[in-house]
This record gives structure tokens, sequence and C-alpha cells, in this order.
């Protein structure tokens, strides 16, 4: 297995889909299912109904996962870039393709 380009935390770019063009950062990356959590994209709705440990019951609203090639990285002003690995001081490190800066 390769390593991953895209990490929790990253700030990435949604490339297709109903959220195309909006931005949120990386809150799971599901390796198995080649899939990403974003935060604030993709949000899907719940209807609950009240129980013992909900008892108000209610709407229940969380980011579904999105397939890893539908984002991309943002680069430094928000678009975004490709990554690419190099080695830098002796470590492999993640880098822009657009700005060069490391991830």
């Amino acid at each position: 297995m390769s390593a991953a380009k895209i990490k929790k935390g990253d700030k990435v770019v949604v490339l297709a889909g109903k959220d195309k063009g909006r931005t949120g950062a990386v809150l799971q990356v599901l390796p198995k299912d080649e899939k990403v959590l974003v935060e604030g994209i993709n949000v899907h709705a719940r209807h609950r109904k009240p129980d013992q440990s909900n008892p108000q019951g209610g709407i229940e609203r969380k980011p579904a996962p999105l397939h890893i090639s539908n984002v991309a990285v943002a680069d430094k002003d928000g678009k975004p870039t490709r990554v690419r690995f190099e080695e830098r001081d002796g470590k492999k490190v993640r880098v822009a393709v657009k700005s060069g800066e490391v991830l």
C-alpha cells in the first residue's frame, strides 16, 4: 500500500458532486474504502425518534464519506493541488505540486 496523499486535518477542495468548489478539513480517512469525511461537506440528515439516550429526538446531521478522488488538497491560496513525495533533509515529505511548499 502506498503512502497516503490526503491525511486527517488537511484542508481539501471538493472537485465533484453537489458540494463542488467548497473547502473543509478532513475529519477522517477511510483507506480501505478509499473515502474521506470532510467537515461540513456532504452532510446528510437522519430523523431520529425519541429514545432513552435522546429523549428529545429530532434531526441528526452528520457528514457522509466522499470518494478520495473527488477531493484535492488545498494550496495556500485555497486552490486545489496535487501532492508529490520528495526527500528533504533525509526525510520523506509531502509537497504541493503547484507551489512546492511542504504540507
